[in-house]
């Protein structure tokens, strides 16, 4: 990752976790992970953040890759796909196609292509199973089709899915839905360990303390009752008919014992879309213990807790826009 005398340009695609929601600056708008890694790179990093609340996968393949390939980056990054999930109509073969061309366009650049799977959304928001389960099949299958990408394009991959989730005190933003600033902190500090393990980063990583206190229980009610009613009427119009078929299906599945039908038919879809890209599976091992091996580079998996840094209890963060 050679930055030439203008400096390391750095491109960020993604949704609202790379915008950095949940991690305010003063003056307005979002710093994020992706700003504080930037900041732990080096002064003379020129960021490029194209990620957007709300952004799908599609999103990101269009507007977002045209505007980062301009921007000519020696790193980016590619973390999206749980809006995916939570829209009406979700197709990972689509998700799949508009992965490959955005890490494909990125790689052929020369970039180095930072990405992430995702924790499960209905086990972050807390669902009933017969909501739970078809979310959390749709994240299976987003996570798998992101592993054998990131194997296949030789990405820095951070494995945050297999950390368990947490609900420590100051985890979250005001909204419940993104990381606070301690999260995008230990967010941006685990890219860091990676970035160095390659020998792509020197220094002293992001710091994990935090500018200011975390959001008490008085900002999330006050996000609710001026914002989150908004939000979640909007998820609802799109996917709330579609979930309810889903949840109906998982309903009579689980009633007449076949419910591992609708894994293997969710897996055999997954294996479709890879295989329509001249691509398998990659395996996916345990990456709770250190020094797992992805299938691109070796990396240390940090230790830390997205959810509250510092905590003994290992945890992540919602990562939907």
């Amino acid at each position: 990752m050679n930055s030439g005398p203008e400096g390391l340009r750095f491109a960020v695609l993604g949704d609202s976790l790379s915008e950095g929601v949940g991690d305010p600056l003063p003056g307005g708008g979002w710093r994020g992970w992706a700003g504080l890694l930037a900041e732990a790179l080096g002064e003379d990093v020129v960021l490029l953040n194209t990620a957007r609340s709300g952004a799908l996968c599609g999103d990101v393949a269009g507007p977002q890759l045209a505007a980062a390939l301009r921007h000519r980056p020696h790193l980016a990054s590619v973390l999206v796909g749980g809006n995916d999930t939570l829209r009406g109509g979700f197709a990972i073969d689509r998700v799949a196609a508009e992965l490959h061309t955005t890490i494909g366009a990125l790689r052929a650049t020369g970039a180095e292509v930072l990405t992430a799977c995702l924790p499960d959304p209905g086990t972050v928001l807390g669902l009933p199973w017969p909501l739970a389960r078809p979310l959390g099949r749709r994240m299976r299958a987003l996570n798998d089709t992101v592993h054998a990408l990131s194997a296949h394009h030789g990405t820095i991959h951070l494995h945050a899915a297999a950390h368990p989730w947490s609900t420590s005190p100051g985890s979250l933003s005001a909204d419940r839905l993104h990381p606070s600033e301690a999260g995008h902190r230990v967010l941006a500090r685990d890219f860091h360990v990676l970035l160095a393990a390659a020998g792509l980063a020197t220094g002293p990583g992001p710091g994990l303390g935090t500018d200011g206190p975390p959001p008490g229980r008085a900002a999330s009610v006050w996000w609710m009752a001026t914002r989150g009613t908004r939000w979640v009427a909007d998820r609802c119009t799109d996917l709330l008919p579609d979930l309810l078929r889903l949840a109906w299906a998982e309903y009579r599945s689980q009633a007449r014992g076949t419910a591992v039908l609708l894994d293997a038919a969710s897996d055999e879809a997954t294996a479709a879309a890879l295989a329509s890209l001249g691509l398998a599976p990659a395996p996916v091992a345990d990456y709770t213990r250190r020094g797992a091996r992805t299938g691109t580079k070796r990396i240390l998996l940090p230790g830390a807790d997205w959810a509250a840094a510092g905590s003994e209890v290992s945890g992540t963060t919602p990562m939907t826009g």
